[in-house]
C-alpha cells in the first residue's frame, strides 16, 4: 500500500515525552537508550581532526557510518513508540527525533512509501543544519554538500525503517552557498552511482594500510642509514665538553671496539637513541643497518612478531611470512629502547638470541643464525624490575655487561650553550629563518632551569623559540616561557622538576656573607679571584665563564677587562 504524506509533521509529544534527564546518576534516556548532550563545536573539532588525520573522503565516509547507525537506533525506537509502521505519522520519527536532538528542523516535501512491495520515494528540506554551521565555521565554504553525518542517519533510518538498502542524496546545501539543505531518497539500485554510495558506508580499516606504510618507511631509513656519510647530528660527540659528557664518550669509544652488549640507562629525553647511533657508526659495523625499535610502543601480544618474524598462518592476520627487526638487523646493530616493556616470551627469545646467536620466527620451527650486536635502554631501574618479577634476572646479568649511564641535563649544564647553538642551526634551517640567537636573559634561565625532559624538552624549546621570533630578532624568554603565571615556567616549577634556583634564600650563603664580612675582606680582589677561577674552568671561554657566574656575556667582558 502506498502512502503520500500531508507533508505536515505530526506532534512530538509521545516522543518527547520518552526523555528522561536522570541527572543525579550522570545519565539521559530515551526510552531505554541512553543518550549523551554534546557540544555541537566539539563535533566540529572532530569533523576537523578526522579530515586532517584521515583526509576529506575517508572522513566523509566515517561520519556517515556514524550517522548511520544512530539512525537505525531511532528506527528501532521509532517501532516502539508508533507501531502502525505502514503510517507517515511512524515513518516521520526520524525526521521528527532529527530536530528534537538539535541536530536540523527538518520539513517534508514529499514522501511517498510501499513496505511490502519496497517502494520508497522521500524528499526533505533541512534548515538550520549544525553541521553545515559546524563546517563553514572550520572550512568555510565548500564544493560537495557536507551533512555527512544527518545523511548518514536518514539512510540508516530509512533503510531499516524500510528493510532494504535507502541512499540519500544532498542535492543542496547551505555549506555550499544554497538558502537551505534539500534531499532526495530512494532505493540504492535507482541511483546511477550505487556502488560509490553504498562504498561509504562499508567498513574502512586502515590498520593493515598502516603497518605496510610504516613496514616501507622503516625499510628505507635502513637503507638511508646505511648509505647517508655522517654528519655531526649523528655521531655522539659532536655536541657537549662536560666531564660527565666525555667520561660516556669515552665508555662508547671503548664498546665501539667490541661486539659487547650495551645496556643505556638515563632519564628520558637523554639522547640515548643519539648514543646507540654513535656507537654503531664508530664500530666495525658501520656499513651494516642500524635498527631502532621502541618496545613500548608495540602491543605485547605483537612484539614478538615485530622483532623475530612470523611465518605465514601463525595467528589470525599473519597473511604472509616475514621478517622481523632482528633479521633486517642482521650484521649491524639493533637499539632495543624501553627494553623492560619485552613480553615473557619475547624476553626468553631475546636471552636465546645473545646466548646462541639463533631465533625461530613465530609459529616457525626453523632456526636462524644471527649475527646482531644489541644495545638496550631504558629509563626505569632493571634490578628492581627484576625483583618485582618483571625481568628475568638472566636476560639482565646479559644485558648488563656493559652498563654505560647517561646523565641528565642538569648534570652537565655546561654543555647547554652549545646544544642551543646546535638546535639553532638546525631549525634556522629547517624552517629557513635567521634569528640573532638567544638573549642573554633567556641563556641565564635557559641555564638554571632544571630540565625534566632534558634535552629533547630543549630542543623542543629552541624549535618553538625560533617558531615565535622573526628573521633577524633576538629570541626572548617569553619565546621559551610565554607566562609567569604558566606551571611550565621555570621560576613555577619545583627543583625536581625543572625550578630556576634563583631568588631562593639560603643560610648556608647569609654565613659565607658573614664570614667575609667579619675578615679583612676585599671586593676587588674577590671578584678578580672569581672572574679567574669562572675563566680557567670554562678553558678561556667568555660566554661559559659568563653563564659560571650567572652574568651575561657583556658583562662578565666588561668586568675581564676592568
Amino acid at each position: 500500500m502506498s502512502h503520500q504524506s500531508a507533508l505536515k509533521l505530526p506532534t512530538s509529544k509521545d516522543l518527547i515525552s520518552q526523555i528522561h534527564f536522570a541527572y543525579q546518576d550522570g545519565k539521559i534516556w530515551l526510552d531505554e537508550q541512553r543518550m549523551l548532550l554534546i557540544h555541537s563545536a566539539v563535533m566540529g573539532s572532530l569533523r576537523q581532526e578526522l579530515i586532517a588525520s584521515l583526509g576529506y573522503e575517508r572522513a566523509r565516509g566515517f561520519l556517515m557510518r556514524f550517522g548511520y547507525q544512530s539512525g537505525i537506533k531511532d528506527a528501532e525506537f521509532a517501532h516502539k513508540v508508533r507501531p502502525e509502521i505502514t503510517t507517515d505519522e511512524a515513518f516521520l520519527v526520524g525526521p521528527q527525533m532529527h530536530g528534537i536532538k538539535g541536530m536540523v528542523r527538518v520539513e517534508p516535501v514529499a514522501l511517498e512509501f510501499d513496505i511490502e512491495k519496497g517502494k520508497f520515494y522521500g524528499e526533505f528540506s533541512w534548515f538550520d543544519s549544525y553541521e553545515s554551521e559546524v563546517h563553514i565555521n572550520e572550512f568555510g565554504m565548500s564544493k560537495d554538500p557536507i551533512c555527512w553525518t544527518l545523511l548518514g542517519y536518514a539512510s540508516g533510518f530509512t533503510s531499516y525503517y524500510m528493510g532494504r538498502k535507502i541512499m540519500y542524496k544532498e542535492v543542496q546545501c547551505t555549506g555550499c552557498g544554497d538558502s537551505h539543505c534539500h534531499i532526495v531518497g530512494k532505493p540504492a539500485e535507482e541511483w546511477e552511482d550505487q556502488e560509490e554510495l553504498e562504498r561509504c558506508l562499508l567498513p574502512d580499516p586502515i590498520i593493515e594500510e598502516l603497518f605496510a606504510l610504516r613496514y616501507e618507511m622503516s625499510t628505507l631509513r635502513e637503507h638511508l642509514d646505511v648509505h647517508r656519510p655522517a654528519n655531526d647530528a649523528q655521531i655522539f660527540n659532536s655536541v657537549g665538553q662536560s666531564k660527565a659528557f666525555r667520561e660516556v664518550c669515552h665508555l662508547i669509544e671503548r664498546a665501539s671496539s667490541s661486539t659487547v652488549t650495551v645496556l643505556l640507562q638515563g632519564e628520558t629525553g637523554v639522547g640515548k637513541e643519539v648514543v646507540a647511533r654513535g656507537l654503531h657508526q664508530t664500530s666495525t659495523r658501520s656499513e651494516q643497518p642500524f635498527i631502532a625499535v621502541n618496545c613500548a610502543c608495540i602491543p605485547p601480544d605483537l612484539i614478538e612478531a615485530e622483532l623475530f618474524g612470523v611465518r605465514k598462518g601463525a595467528f589470525t592476520g599473519a597473511t604472509q611470512s616475514r621478517e622481523g627487526k632482528f633479521e633486517r638487523a642482521d650484521g649491524g646493530t639493533i637499539f632495543l629502547d624501553e627494553v623492560v616493556e619485552l613480553s615473557p616470551r619475547a624476553q626468553a627469545t631475546l636471552l636465546r638470541v645473545l646466548q646462541e646467536g639463533e631465533m625461530e620466527r613465530v609459529g616457525d620451527n626453523q632456526v636462524r643464525k644471527i649475527d646482531v650486536r644489541v644495545v638496550a635502554a631504558t629509563n626505569e631501574n632493571l634490578a628492581e624490575a627484576v625483583e618485582k618479577g618483571k625481568f628475568r634476572a638472566d636476560l639482565f646479568y646479559r644485558l648488563n655487561v656493559f652498563p654505560v649511564n647517561i646523565p641528565p641535563l642538569r648534570e652537565r649544564t655546561e654543555d647547554i650553550p652549545l646544544l642551543i647553538e646546535h638546535f639553532l642551526e638546525k631549525y634556522h634551517s629547517m624552517y629557513n629563518k635567521k634569528t640573532l640567537g638567544v638573549s642573554d636573559k633567556a641563556l641565564q634561565s635557559l641555564s638554571k632551569y632544571k630540565w625534566p625532559g632534558n634535552i629533547r624538552e630543549l630542543e623542543n624549546m629552541i624549535e618553538r623559540g625560533i617558531i615565535l621570533t622573526d628573521n633577524n630578532r633576538t629570541i626572548d624568554m617569553k619565546s621559551f616561557f610565554p607566562s609567569l603565571a604558566e606551571p611550565t615556567h621555570p621560576l613555577n616549577i619545583a627543583s625536581k622538576t625543572g625550578e630556576l634556583c634563583e631568588g631562593q634564600e639560603s643560610s648556608g650563603d647569609d654565613d659565607l656573607i658573614d664570614q667575609l664580612l667579619d675578615s679583612n675582606f676585599d671586593l676587588n680582589h674577590f671578584e678578580q679571584a672569581l672572574l679567574s677561577r669562572a675563566m680557567e674552568k670554562s678553558k678561556g671561554n667568555i660566554t661559559h665563564a659568563a653563564h659560571l657566574l650567572g652574568i651575561t656575556r657583556p658583562q662578565m667582558a666588561y668586568r675581564i677587562k676592568k
